[in-house]
């Protein structure tokens, strides 16, 4: 019996599995991050290499008959110096087969449904809708990264936690949010002003997306006023985002992948919010590398494919 190699390639840890043809698991390789946009070519492919290498020890790769890349920042791979890098990387693993490489969504969505269409939505540092046909991403909503959009993602949960921060400080009225943020981002409250300009001093000095780092304090003061109006916001824009491009009578899985599905009260009332205006099947997705590993299979055996153990 053959096997299939699955990839997750992140932006912070990439995950390759070996599975079988009945589904069951066989090996597994964790190495850093993949993503050729957030880090050098050279780096990200040294990435793959390691995560194959370490989930087919003591394999044979040559038995591996199919293997998906699901990578965040796939479109890099048009350049061809960045395509001809990580192809050296696949065969320096020992893998003979092709190299079939797939957007993170369509991973995504692949773990958490064996439907071939339906939607995914993923909520982490960004924020993202895809639309799957047949296994294959056909459009997206969002996505456009921190400067135009993202609305409702880590990143802008974190950025609109400085923001109600700032205003606090203008009317003096902090609360336990705002009080938070202030001391991670180790700044006395007082005097207000004062602290006023070194939170935008401080936040203006760090790369944008570090803003992020911000967002675990929004769930964590969830009761704060400040908070509460931060997470309503977050679930309104996340609901757009996952009903764009789908019709009212659509019963079509919708996917949820992302760390902000698993930050409660944020992701359970995601849920919610979306149980309410869908009928559609609502599922969680937590392993990329699974979904790729399914699809590889899907391509040797079809739909019946087993899902992995």
């Amino acid at each position: 019996m053959g096997f299939v190699v699955g990839m997750d390639a992140g932006g912070t840890a990439t995950r390759a599995l070996v599975l079988d043809l009945d589904g069951t698991r066989l090996g597994e390789g964790v190495a850093g991050g993949a993503n050729p946009n957030s880090h050098p070519p050279e780096e990200a492919a040294a990435h793959i290499t390691q995560a194959l290498t370490a989930a087919l020890d003591g394999l044979d790769a040559a038995k591996v008959e199919s293997g998906v890349l699901g990578m965040a920042g796939s479109s890099k791979l048009t350049d061809p110096l960045v395509s001809a890098l990580f192809t050296d990387a696949w065969t320096t693993a020992g893998l003979r087969c092709p190299m079939r490489v797939i957007t993170d969504c369509e991973a995504a969505f692949a773990a958490g449904s064996a439907a071939p269409t339906g939607t995914v939505l993923v909520a982490g540092t960004g924020s993202i809708a895809a639309r799957i046909t047949d296994h294959r991403l056909t459009s997206t909503s969002g996505g456009y990264g921190w400067l135009l959009g993202d609305e409702g993602s880590a990143y802008w949960l974190g950025r609109e936690a400085v923001r109600a921060t700032l205003r606090a400080l203008e009317t003096d009225a902090l609360d336990a949010l705002t009080r938070a943020v202030l001391d991670k981002a180790g700044i006395t409250p007082t005097p207000p002003r004062t602290a006023w300009r070194h939170l935008i001093t401080t936040a203006n000095q760090s790369r944008p997306i570090a803003l992020a780092r911000y967002a675990p304090l929004v769930t964590a003061h969830r009761t704060a006023p400040s908070a509460d109006r931060i997470i309503t916001e977050a679930v309104t824009h996340l609901t757009t985002l996952a009903l764009a491009d789908r019709t009212e009578d659509d019963d079509t899985p919708i996917v949820l992948v992302g760390s902000l599905i698993h930050a409660h009260p944020l992701g359970t009332r995601l849920r919610a919010e979306l149980a309410n205006r869908t009928r559609a099947p609502i599922r969680t997705a937590t392993e990329g590398a699974a979904g790729a590993a399914w699809l590889a299979a899907v391509e040797i055996l079809g739909d019946n494919a087993p899902r992995p153990s």
